[in-house]
């Protein structure tokens, strides 16, 4: 069942994932691991790309990787920091460059006879960011590529499939970033491009099945695209032995619940509707940090899990629908990056679980994952809804959570999508919602003088959840929305719209 791969040693640059995601899109699986805790290199493993880093190879306490290990083995290929690292260790000199490099630069010079730059055009366009700079090489590495003002913008070394470039391949500022990477992991690691949604697939459940074999397993359904993938292949491969919960939290959307159980009738899961919503508003009392939150849903979650559990006979594991992107925003799992925010399927759970956990897309990203599900046949309806989070709108709640503020919440964010909806909209946007603002504020409705509540609304478009740009809705749209929610949901007189970008702000609020 070995799938072919290329390992990206991750030494916490930004762009690490971009790399991953630009090698995914050419049907070649790779697995991002930390520096400092490199897997075993197997055989299916066939070349490995060395990333960026905020650090310098000049300070004593850099990072640092025994390349001996790979070098003459395997082919290499070290981007920014990475290719400043080989230079270091094998001899050449890395200097504080006069004036930092960051942004637009063109290549001067191309060597197209090197294997890593066939197809590249003089001149160039590439993406810089680097404080450093390589300003000299062994005699037997061979400069591939320069510009104006970086002489060693890529190297090969004589003799090896090593190669080091000082601009990033994977930003889109590279124009010819995807050839560049392409020729690397094709042309020169051999990979031969065939993993797909549907090898996923099969792969997957192969695997789910040796690692289940006839246990039962249990899995929370929330009516998104994760959940429901995570849900059909775990299906796919054990069949009736999976038991699927949906939980009513008390903070899912208008008429979420009713709606949920019905869209899964025809799928054939076995599904089961628990109603908790008084446990959860009892865990949520007098909670207002936002982290607070979150862990007290998580472990109610897990405590209603355990309920139902406990109700079916045998059941060992929880199934959950965990993602790449939880991962990488909620600890540094996959390379040292800085923790942002617990996840409610990965650092807001409790120490503690009476299930063993399977989370059978844990390595995709959100487009992949819904490649898979249509791989899976899952409906479009469920396929294109928009992310929502687990904790629901707790965390679109700023301060503590009522009943009162919830049906509030609801009625606006209910009106704000089904407007998306009808507008043609909906899908032009990655996400939207709408954020309850711990303030009131005046206003004049007829001849009285009010003072209630304000909301926020939000929706942003992105590729994957890991950066997102705020989405330029109508300005009539938003006028008409803005009327409807006032004149509609009683105690709100006034909505504002929320045009930040991610980073440096998150999706949510909270």
């Amino acid at each position: 069942m070995a799938t072919e791969q290329i390992l990206i040693l991750d030494f916490g640059s930004q762009y690490t994932q971009l790399i991953a995601r630009r090698v995914r899109e050419l049907n070649v699986y790779c697995e991002i691991h930390p520096y400092n805790h490199i897997p075993t290199i197997t055989a299916d493993v066939k070349g490995i790309i060395l990333s960026g880093s905020p650090s310098s190879v000049r300070d004593a306490d850099s990072p640092e990787v025994h390349l001996a290990a790979f070098r003459h083995k395997l082919p290499l290929l070290g981007v920014c920091y990475g290719a400043q690292l080989l230079a270091h260790t094998s001899g050449g000199e890395v200097k504080a460059s006069a004036i930092r490099e960051y942004g637009r630069a063109k290549l001067g010079t191309v060597n197209t006879d090197s294997p890593l730059m066939q197809g590249i055009d003089p001149h160039s366009q590439v993406w810089m960011s680097h404080a450093d700079t390589i300003t000299s090489v062994p005699d037997n590495f061979k400069i591939i590529a320069s510009t104006d003002t970086v002489h060693v913008a890529a190297f090969q070394v004589d003799g090896e499939d090593t190669y080091g470039i000082q601009f990033h391949p994977e930003v889109t500022h590279s124009l010819q970033g995807q050839k560049l990477l392409q020729n690397f992991v094709v042309d020169i690691c051999g990979c031969s491009q065939n993993w797909t949604a549907e090898s996923f697939v099969e792969t997957t459940v192969a695997q789910l099945k040796e690692k289940i074999g006839t246990d039962k397993v249990v899995l929370g359904l929330s009516g998104g695209v994760d959940s429901s993938v995570a849900a059909m292949l775990i299906h796919q491969a054990i069949g009736e032995n999976l038991y699927c919960i949906f939980v009513d939290n008390g903070v899912l959307r208008k008429d979420e619940f009713s709606g949920v159980l019905e869209s899964y009738k025809t799928l054939g899961l076995n599904v089961k509707g628990v109603d908790s919503k008084e446990q959860f508003y009892t865990a949520l009392a007098g909670l207002s940090d936002p982290e607070a939150k979150r862990k007290a849903i998580g472990k109610t979650f897990i405590d209603v899990f355990d309920h139902e559990a406990h109700l079916i006979e045998g059941v060992s594991w929880l199934g959950q629908g965990t993602i790449y992107p939880d991962i990488i925003e909620s600890v540094s799992v996959k390379g040292p990056s800085a923790t942002i925010k617990s996840h409610h399927n990965v650092g807001g759970l409790p120490d503690f679980m009476k299930l063993k956990v399977v989370e059978p897309l844990n390595t995709l990203f959100k487009d992949e994952v819904r490649s898979v599900g249509r791989t899976l046949g899952l409906p479009e309806a469920i396929l294109g809804r928009h992310p929502f989070p687990g904790p629901g709108l707790a965390i679109r709640i700023l301060g503590d959570v009522t009943p009162e503020k919830v049906e509030i919440l609801q009625q606006v964010d209910a009106l704000f999508i089904d407007g998306l909806k009808r507008e043609g909209l909906y899908d032009k946007v990655w996400q939207a919602g709408a954020m309850l603002l711990p303030v009131q504020s005046v206003g004049v409705m007829g001849d009285e003088r009010t003072y209630e509540r304000v909301v926020a609304l939000r929706a942003v478009t992105s590729i994957d959840g890991m950066t997102a740009d705020w989405a330029h809705l109508p300005y009539e749209f938003l006028a008409d929305i803005s009327n409807e929610i006032i004149n509609r949901v009683k105690g709100v007189n006034r909505v504002v719209y929320d045009i930040s970008s991610k980073p440096p702000a998150t999706i949510e609020w909270e």
